[in-house]
């Protein structure tokens, strides 16, 4: 007799569309394998140990999300005391202060690594023991909706997997991409101002491996099949471990060609897109985000025509909305969103001001001007800010992103700084927050956290600034004290982003149109995907106060229109509708 736990798994049934769908992709990125065989070893690779497909791949469509839809970023060891776990001070933080709040979190690398804090991975399979352990994350997966890094450019130089590539051994003497010093490098697009090539001994001699973003990093050669197959297994290894959002990291760079740019070739995007069709075929619901730190129509490409990724960072969005609070004009903001196209459905943007990295200059290329960056960067220098560069193919070197805490980077204006620093950012916060799209809020913008300037001075890493690790005792006196910028930001913050998960205006797919009402605010209306609520988001983005007729706003007459963040009645037809510095308001239709 078999018992329960002896029950055989259910077996596998590939249907014919989801077999011939993996196979298309493979015959496009590997066309001199065989792709049925390698069919074979996809479906095997990334369903195992009885997991089973579905029978029909899911349809892109508005449902995979909802208007409550929200992230948190943070570090796994964001939070300390030197006693407890920081993955077990983590869940408390969250699920003590953000439950009912926010809906998913996004746990940074919480890997084994060497360098570039957890981007430098040694073991892919394993929890840093710093932090916590498997069951440390499930457990926040079972309250939160868990982001994990699928960091797949490549990993650390000293891990087994390169240990092994340097000492010939199957498989791994083929797992890292290798070139000539003597080759054409010259159109490769660069992120970091090191030489690309690092020279290694191997068993076979000395060999020159890539480095897209520094020494430490050694990046894989996924024109090796047995590369992909081994991510497929992490993915499937990352799921069933609770895993729900997996975010593709520095994608764009994943396939390399001599003498091309190296950056958003054809191959990476059909990976992706064979990653998507795992993904829509997976019993989880798995949503993939691409991490691509690049000019805005580039990022755009990587939701493919609703085939490749779920949802893509908003990568324009910090650096537009800093210069705009930071010189008082919505000027290049509105021009970027009146030229944003709405996301297709069954995909999302994902709106963040802030993140562990820096406020990206590439995607604000051709958005803002040079005059303006170079503004705003010897503005946020004067904040405490810093800035990193990058190496263009000509040899010079070019602003690449700047180094700040977002609180301390809007603490002024232009002009300086000044007492405003909390409107200011809030404003900030609130843009996002009613964006089409879906936000997500970096943890030491919640906690308005300043800049480290102590960490930068131990890393010797600029970005050390915005990664500050908060002692748990002391943030929670920060938090308990109303008096604090830290207890002011983070309350506010929980009461806006409660007032926005109710509102089927900002569903992620819901309508967005930009209104035009002069260079000092920004404004746009989103409407709910039935049509049965509207809301006219409207945000001074100067030191001044402002007031607009109420005519300059369609409010249909006969409706009740009330401003949700203050609870004020607005008239449709009315005089004057005022702003404080930087106050934002939500009119809506329905309260």
């Amino acid at each position: 007799m078999t018992t329960i736990s002896e029950t055989p798994p259910k077996p596998m049934v590939i249907t014919r569309r989801l077999r011939e769908s993996i196979r298309l992709h493979l015959e496009n990125i590997y066309p001199d394998h065989d792709s049925r065989a390698l069919t074979r070893q996809v479906l095997e690779a990334f369903w195992s140990d009885g997991v089973v497909p579905r029978k029909r791949g899911r349809t892109a469509g508005n449902n995979m999300w909802s208007a409550d839809n929200t992230y948190v970023i943070t570090y796994g060891n964001s939070i300390i005391d030197g006693e407890h776990k920081p993955l077990s001070l983590l869940q408390d933080f969250l699920t003590e202060n953000l439950k009912g709040v926010i809906k998913g979190v996004h746990i940074l690398p919480y890997f084994p690594y060497t360098s570039d804090d957890g981007f430098a991975i040694t073991d892919y399979r394993v929890v840093d023991s710093g932090l916590g352990g498997w069951e440390d994350i499930e457990r926040i997966s079972r309250e939160f909706r868990l982001m994990s890094d699928l960091v797949l450019n490549h990993c650390s130089s000293q891990s087994a997997w390169f240990n092994e590539f340097r000492m010939g051994h199957e498989p791994y003497k083929d797992f890292f991409f290798t070139a000539s010093p003597e080759d054409d490098l010259s159109d490769v697009v660069r992120p970091r101002a090191h030489p690309l090539l690092r020279k290694v001994e191997t068993a076979d001699g000395d060999k020159y491996v890539w480095c897209t973003f520094s020494h430490d990093q050694v990046d894989f050669d996924f024109s090796n099949p047995d590369v992909l197959l081994e991510f497929l297994r992490i993915m499937r290894f990352h799921i069933n471990r609770g895993v729900r959002t997996i975010r593709l990291d520095a994608c764009a760079f994943m396939w390399k060609e001599v003498g091309t740019s190296c950056i958003h070739l054809p191959e990476t995007h059909e990976i992706i897109r064979l990653m998507r069709v795992l993904a829509d075929f997976s019993e989880e619901s798995v949503v993939l985000i691409t991490e691509t730190n690049v000019p805005n129509v580039e990022n755009l490409s990587y939701f493919g025509n609703r085939n490749e990724a779920h949802m893509i960072y908003n990568f324009s969005l910090p650096p537009l909305i800093v210069h705009a609070l930071l010189n008082g004009t919505s000027q290049f903001l509105n021009a970027w969103q009146m030229a944003m196209p709405p996301a297709q459905m069954g995909c999302a943007y994902f709106n963040f001001t802030a993140s562990h990295d820096g406020i990206g200059l590439r995607p604000a290329e051709s958005l803002l001007s040079e005059e303006a960056i170079t503004g705003m960067v010897e503005t946020i220098q004067q904040f405490g800010g810093r800035v990193s560069m990058r190496q263009l193919s000509d040899g010079s070197m070019r602003p690449y992103e700047m180094n700040v805490s977002l609180f301390d980077a809007l603490k002024g204006t232009v002009k300086g700084e000044d007492e405003h620093n909390i409107a200011r950012f809030l404003c900030s916060q609130t843009i996002a927050m009613a964006l089409e799209g879906i936000p997500a809020f970096y943890i030491h913008s919640l906690l308005a956290t300043s800049n480290d300037a102590e960490g930068v001075e131990k890393s010797g890493h600029n970005r050390a600034i915005n990664r500050h690790r908060w002692n748990y005792d002391k943030l929670q006196q920060a938090l308990g004290d109303e008096t604090t910028q830290h207890a002011r930001v983070f309350n506010e913050m929980c009461r806006l982003i409660g007032i926005r998960t109710r509102q089927q205006a900002f569903h992620p797919n819901a309508t967005q149109f930009t209104l035009h009402l002069g260079e000092k605010l920004f404004g746009f209306w989103r409407q709910s995907v039935d049509r049965s609520q509207s809301v006219f988001a409207i945000n001074n983005v100067t030191d001044e106060a402002l007031e607009i007729p109420a005519m300059s706003l369609n409010l249909i007459g006969g409706e009740n229109w009330t401003d949700l963040i203050t609870g004020e009645q607005i008239t449709a037809g009315g005089n004057k509708i005022s702003f404080a510095p930087y106050q934002c308001r939500w009119i809506s239709n329905r309260a």
